[in-house]
């Protein structure tokens, strides 16, 4: 039987409950497995800006991936230890070409700890932005002074089943396109940025291969960790295509689907 050294999850839709909250379950469970010796690595599809209320849920944990596996956080230092990104003049170029094929999107662009949303953005959300802090809205393209961390491509909702497909043949091999909610807003990363290729460097220098690893997970942005990992794991509520990809399907996670199979696998010695 493997023995599992290490646990990497995404929060939203997996670890994190629907209501935003981290259950008393699922904090003993990773505390748990910690004592037990286990790594424990955060992968999530969030900003860091993000970060600081899971944080102050489950404690500190070191170095959090974040952005899709593009960049890692560290909170302790509010620092950024590690970024993958898209060159400017890749990212223009992707930004063209997606205008081009789908003139109704509306563009994001994250760069570390800033994010900055097209001028058309005000159109189409008049009075968000009062509610997203420190958010910029501009012309898109003059915010391309330094390198993304991850384009957000923001189409009509609901969007249609495939549009992902559609806009992953528009920009090719240049980014990964995928997405953590619903196919009306996908995330484009540099394409070798993925939750599976970071936590694989993280976990490098403790030892640990990926067969020692058991990866939760609930949507398509979680698809690589889920088949790097040792055991692949989707939560009941998880994307059609993250259950057929898992090793397994646990509970939803309002029902700490998580925390049942970290409490099984420790109670089974690893």
């Amino acid at each position: 039987m493997t023995t599992f050294r290490a646990i990497a999850t995404d929060l939203d839709g997996t670890l994190v409950r629907s209501d935003r909250s981290i259950s008393a379950r699922a904090r003993a469970a990773v505390r748990a497995a910690e004592e037990a010796g286990w790594a424990v690595v955060i992968a999530t599809g969030r900003p860091p800006r993000w970060i600081a209320p899971v944080v102050d849920a489950l404690g500190e944990r070191g170095l959090v991936v974040c952005a899709n596996g593009a960049s890692v956080y560290d909170p302790a230092r509010h620092e950024l230890v590690a970024r993958t990104e898209l060159a400017p003049e890749v990212a223009e170029a992707i930004i063209d070409d997606v205008a081009d094929a789908f003139p109704e999107a509306v563009v994001g662009l994250e760069q570390g700890f800033d994010f900055s949303v097209d001028d058309r953005f005000r159109e189409l959300a008049e009075g968000l932005q009062t509610r997203i802090e420190d958010l910029r809205i501009g012309p898109v393209r003059s915010f391309l002074d330094r390198p993304v961390t991850k384009l957000i491509v923001r189409l009509p909702h609901p969007a249609a089943p495939g549009t992902a497909d559609a806009v992953r043949s528009v920009v090719g091999d240049r980014a990964l396109v995928t997405h953590s909610t619903d196919e009306s807003f996908l995330e484009l990363s540099h394409p070798s940025a993925h939750k599976a290729a970071t936590v694989e460097r993280l976990l490098v220098d403790r030892g640990i291969a990926a067969a020692e690893v058991v990866a939760f997970g609930d949507m398509p942005n979680d698809l690589e960790l889920i088949r790097w990992a040792g055991w692949g794991v989707a939560v009941a509520n998880a994307h059609p295509v993250l259950r057929e990809e898992a090793d397994e399907v646990t509970a939803s996670n309002d029902d700490d689907g998580v925390a049942v199979v970290v409490e099984r696998l420790l109670g089974a010695g690893g």
